[in-house]
């Protein structure tokens, strides 16, 4: 049965298919990201440490030295982490080596941030054998070969904060609303009807339905989830449930869903997570007053 797990500034707790707390783990300690694979569940605890959740419990696997790791995903046998400084690593046993033609992607020169740092990989996503790694502020670069080389995508002015894929299809959530491909990246067209605000940080699957959230900018405003088809057509604002809207924006990696559509959760920067178990026509409670959430992730 569908669990979520939920990553805080306080650890990692699980929640089981009736709603109740079923573990908490890295008790203290900041968990910026999770990721699945298979069964198991993947965490990056205080920005330099990857962890491994097995049904025997959780186990250290590798370090991150110098870099703050900012992402994580599990594709077929391999876990890739993306860092700082718009780096990508793959796990070789208990060593994060780099993925080295990453660094010469073509367009990496005019990758950048608004304030004037580097830029670090937000999200990578994959459909097959291609692989969409998101990096802020520089749009999505694809490979096919297994990281040898790198094609970018979409335009980098779009400003994209998180990457998924369905059914061959690249989903994109950009501070211009929901960009959207169905050739691998080579065009892109936008889906904003419906929404409020079309700044968009989050993106996700569930069954027939997609979820998005948005906002009226960087630092929130009128934040909210919509749900649309996943095929086309407008948005619709999530009210069934939720307030009415959310002050801080429903952030990249704090939304998720099995695809399969059984359920979908988000959580806030206040500490609370809602979860819908139909494809976000409803939600409910799942938790109050965690510390901020910074990752949710729903596991079949």
């Amino acid at each position: 049965m569908p669990t979520i797990v939920v990553a805080t500034k306080d650890g990692v707790s699980t929640f089981d298919h009736d709603g109740h707390l079923r573990a908490v783990a890295h008790e203290g300690r900041s968990v910026s990201a999770l990721g699945r694979m298979r069964d198991d569940v993947w965490a990056i605890a205080e920005e330099a440490e990857l962890w491994r959740a097995t049904h025997a419990g959780w186990t250290h696997v590798a370090d991150l030295g110098g870099l703050r790791a900012t992402c994580i995903a599990g594709m077929g046998d391999a876990v890739f982490v993306g860092t700082s400084e718009a780096r990508l690593f793959r796990l070789a046993g208990e060593v994060l080596e780099p993925v080295t033609a990453f660094d010469d992607a073509p367009g990496r020169e005019t990758w950048h941030t608004p304030w004037g740092g580097p830029p670090d990989t937000r999200s990578i996503a994959n459909w097959d054998d291609d692989v969409f790694v998101n990096v802020h502020v520089g749009g999505i670069v694809r490979t096919d070969d297994d990281g040898r080389r790198w094609t970018p995508t979409i335009d980098i002015d779009a400003d994209v904060h998180q990457v998924t894929t369905a059914d061959g299809m690249v989903l994109a959530a950009c501070a211009r609303g929901l960009a959207v491909s169905t050739d691998r990246g080579a065009t892109w067209t936008s889906r904003i009807d419906g929404l409020a605000a079309p700044y968009s940080r989050a993106v996700a699957v569930c069954g027939d339905s997609l979820l998005v959230s948005a906002s009226t900018g960087p630092r929130g405003g009128d934040a909210a989830v919509y749900r649309g088809r996943l095929s086309g057509g407008a948005f619709e604002r999530c009210v069934a449930g939720l307030p009415p809207s959310f002050s801080d924006n429903i952030d990249s990696h704090c939304l998720d869903a099995l695809p399969e559509g059984s359920v979908a959760a988000f959580g806030t920067s206040e500490g609370s997570v809602y979860r819908s178990t139909d494809q976000g026509a409803s939600w409910e409670v799942l938790a109050t007053g965690l510390a901020p959430v910074r990752r949710v992730l729903a596991m079949p």
